[in-house]
């Protein structure tokens, strides 16, 4: 049996202020330490805060030949508009996961796995708001671990800053709660 060369292309979309940009940034981290080729293209409107922000994030074990990207194997979302733009851009056979407090019409694909995580609620239930972002990255990686959480909690490490690292234990309750709800979710799903 031969193993599948890894090549995965994702986008992670929402307003900005969200940690859109910070998961994607995180991701990109923990796969340079396991020694992948990877890419972080951001991209967000003039507003910042409020406006909508995505980030493109390629992992592989080859070469990357070009950072644009226009269809995913992956779409993480965090907002309606975002669903919006970004549902038709995700491959056949590709998983959408979604923030499903913020989302009012949710995904109605029937060609892709679509992966709803309350992770707004079960951010305010772990007492921090914003912890929601690894909430949703641990879902993605419950649903397809890209790289090892172990690889995701170090480069957390690099990417925080210094002033901040008093929240990396918290930080990492929260993916490992997502990986938690993702799983469950794809239980009830494959039943």
């Amino acid at each position: 049996m031969t193993k599948e060369m890894l090549n995965e292309e994702i986008i992670f979309a929402g307003f900005g202020g969200q940690g859109v940009l910070s998961m994607g940034m995180v991701l990109a981290y923990a796969g340079m330490i396991e020694k992948r080729e990877v890419c972080w293209m951001p991209s967000y409107g003039p507003e910042m805060r409020g406006g909508t922000a995505n980030c493109i994030v390629i992992v592989s074990e080859e070469s990357i030949s070009s950072p644009i990207v226009t269809t995913f194997d992956t779409a993480v979302v965090l907002n309606q508009p975002s669903l919006d733009k970004f549902e038709s851009a995700v491959r056949k056979d590709g998983i959408l996961i979604y923030d499903s407090t913020n989302i009012i019409n949710p995904p109605t694909r029937e060609d892709i796995t679509i992966v709803p995580i309350a992770a707004s609620t079960e951010a305010v239930k772990m007492e921090n708001k914003r912890i929601m972002n690894m909430i949703v990255l641990g879902s993605l990686l419950g649903v397809k671990p890209v790289v090892a959480v172990e690889s995701v909690i170090e480069a957390l490490r690099k990417v925080l800053p210094e002033r901040h690292h008093k929240l990396l234990p918290l930080n990492e309750k929260a993916i490992r709660r997502g990986i938690e709800l993702a799983q469950a979710d794809s239980a009830v799903e494959a039943e």
